[in-house]
């Protein structure tokens, strides 16, 4: 009785959904608290399941669930409900994943950190795609794999025992105690992982930290498979959809030349399910090569202290698990030359005989400067001695690209050409509109090497992009240059809307210069002018105003202005204070406690000019 509730509860569910579940990356951002996010979802949710209230209206305002779908969204945190409530656990034990690797890798990962074994159990077959020999060779990840008949048969281990089944089943299971993890997995949909027992919950925060910062949870499109083989118990297969997945090579063809035309590059490009899957495959495929052609030799990632944090936080998380692997900090913004740091942190390095890989933004974040392009060219190929006198080992620059995504920095004869570098860029931005994660990264001809081995380590963590999420950037791309174009006027023209009703405040933005160079971001931060007799009065003030003009904005306009760290939108502005967002996990030193706003093609500029007005007349 209480199953069959459970069931046809989400198929009403799933029959009056809103459709921003399924077609944007957040949902609700005017009702979004982090700290409570799948927590208050799930708990007003749960209210609704008990009074059997599945209208549209209702489930509409329901609050955020977690962020922009790397951690979780309606879809994935109902599915996890719904299989939760059918085993009679806490939702929290049941973590779904877009990848079919990850649950298994997040559970070594904690395992390597805290000394402990794992024994990695199977029935038929693990995924061809997981590679014992590199999870222990590259990520340090110590463990053994057997195979095995029957699960009540295994005999108690000391550590953690993970059990692997390619069962598409999504409903009942029966897991005996000596399993301490069951990951399920689902073909071409992702897998789900399940925490079995109170002995096992200190795991959950940390495997909800690896999905997300290395991959995402499993994609709204999949989870609505997911949950429909759910709620009427038919096959995963009756549910998918075939004709997006045997469009899936034209679209991918369709991507792939749309981001070669875009970034001027000739090698393959490599598409993620977010921007942090592509930065972290990047990351554990400069390690890879580095231990393969530098052996012994300490790795340095060079980082900015105050860039966006889930890079920074990935960073130091990657170093975490590795001996030899550091990360050095870059300081880029203000008073601070990127070009004069990186040169003296290669330095440095070059006198260690260490392998210096370097990311940045460019334009910075939240400060949005650009740094003189042919003195970061000189420095970047510049010829440097180890302290023996030989020749040191030379950069690869890794450069986050989200800003400016059209800029050409890696073709031929471009700034970058003569350097190894790589590019990437977060797909929720500009490339999507907003619609889907997927991220990309191109390399330039000198990384031909290191982009296949990145290849390889998007592969083993099952990070490449969806079918659906290709669908969706085979759409977006082409119109993206267009977009940015007309992003950037508004932009321009708000910010001399600002200049000239509040001069008092410092306006980080492109000059008129770099913008006739290519560089027309459509974001923008705001240090507003401040009162008080000592800084620390300042301060505080200051913050004050800055969350006074943004629920002024979205207060006035609700249908446009966001408070979140969204940027390249198909419409609306968004609006966020870095030190409390982008920048979450950075050193409170570091952080930005100023306005950044972003700006899409498609706003309502003259009220959005109103509202600001308004606010200025009341300070």
């Amino acid at each position: 009785m209480k199953e069959d509730k459970i069931l046809n509860y989400i198929k009403n569910v799933l029959q009056n959904m809103p459709t921003d579940w399924i077609g944007l990356t957040t949902h609700r951002l005017d009702i979004y608290d982090e700290k409570l996010a799948k927590t208050q979802f799930l708990r007003q949710f749960e209210t609704l399941y008990e009074n059997n209230n599945s209208e549209t209206a209702s489930l509409s305002i329901l609050p955020t669930a977690y962020d922009y779908i790397r951690l979780g969204h309606p879809l994935s945190c109902i599915l996890e409900w719904g299989i939760a409530k059918l085993n009679d656990l806490d939702a929290d034990n049941v973590i779904s994943f877009s990848s079919s690797t990850i649950p298994v890798l997040a559970i070594l990962r904690k395992n390597l950190l805290e000394n402990k074994s794992t024994q990695i159990l199977y029935k038929d077959d693990l995924p061809e795609i997981f590679n014992a020999e590199i999870l222990k060779k590259v990520y340090g990840y110590k463990f053994e794999v057997k195979k095995v008949e029957n699960l009540n048969t295994v005999e108690k281990f000391d550590g953690s025992t993970v059990f692997i089944s390619d069962e598409i089943a999504v409903r009942k299971m029966e897991l005996p105690t000596n399993i301490d993890f069951y990951v399920s997995l689902h073909e071409q949909l992702g897998s789900v992982l399940v925490v079995n027992g109170e002995k096992n919950e200190s795991y959950v925060s940390d495997i909800q930290h690896v999905r997300r910062r290395e991959t995402v949870a499993m994609t709204p499109a999949n989870s609505l498979v997911a949950l429909k083989s759910l709620a009427d118990g038919s096959p995963l297969e009756d549910h998918q959809d075939h004709s997006a997945n045997n469009q899936r090579s034209k679209n991918k063809t369709a991507v792939l030349n749309s981001i070669k035309e875009i970034t001027g590059t000739h090698l393959t490009p490599l598409v993620a399910s977010s921007g942090l899957s592509i930065q972290y495959a990047i990351m554990m495929g400069l390690i890879h090569d580095a231990l393969e052609n530098h052996k012994g030799k300490a790795i340095k990632f060079i980082v900015p202290p105050n860039c966006y944090g889930g890079t920074n936080d990935q960073a130091r998380r990657v170093a975490a698990c590795s001996n030899n692997v550091e990360v050095v900090d870059l300081p880029v913004d203000g008073d601070n030359d990127m070009v004069q740091s990186i040169d003296r942190v290669l330095e440095e390095i070059a006198k260690e005989d260490a392998i210096p890989y370097i990311i940045a933004e460019i334009p910075t974040n939240p400060r949005v400067e650009v740094p003189d392009l042919e003195k970061l060219k000189a420095v970047l190929t510049k010829e440097r001695k180890t302290a023996k006198g030989e020749n040191a080992i030379d950069p690869v620059f890794i450069l986050d690209q989200t800003f400016c995504p059209n800029i050409h920095f890696l073709g031929e004869n471009k700034i970058l050409s003569k350097v190894r570098s790589i590019s990437y860029a977060s797909g929720s931005k500009f490339p999507s509109g907003g619609r889907c994660t997927a991220g990309y990264c191109v390399g330039n001809n000198k990384t031909e090497a290191l982009m296949q081995k990145i290849e390889m380590h998007l592969s083993l963590c099952d990070n490449e992009a969806t079918s659906q999420q290709y669908e969706i950037l085979a759409e977006q791309l082409p119109s993206m240059n267009q977009r940015i174009i007309d992003a950037y006027k508004n932009t321009r023209k708000f910010v001399n809307f600002i200049k000239e009703t509040l001069p008092e405040a410092k306006i980080n933005f492109v000059s008129e210069k770099l913008a006739k160079e290519g560089f027309t971001p459509s974001v923008f931060s705001l240090d507003l002018p401040t009162k008080g007799n000592t800084d620390e009065e300042k301060e505080v003030h200051k913050r004050e105003l800055n969350l006074k003009l943004i629920n002024l904005m979205i207060t006035e306009i609700p249908n446009e202005s966001k408070f979140c760290v969204s940027y390249g939108q198909l419409k609306g502005c968004y609006w966020t204070i870095p030190a409390t967002s982008t920048q979450g996990t950075t050193k409170e030193g570091d952080k930005d406690y100023i306005v950044r706003a972003s700006l899409s093609p498609n706003l309502d500029l003259d009220l959005h000019k109103k509202v600001f007005l308004k606010f200025v007349e009341k300070i």
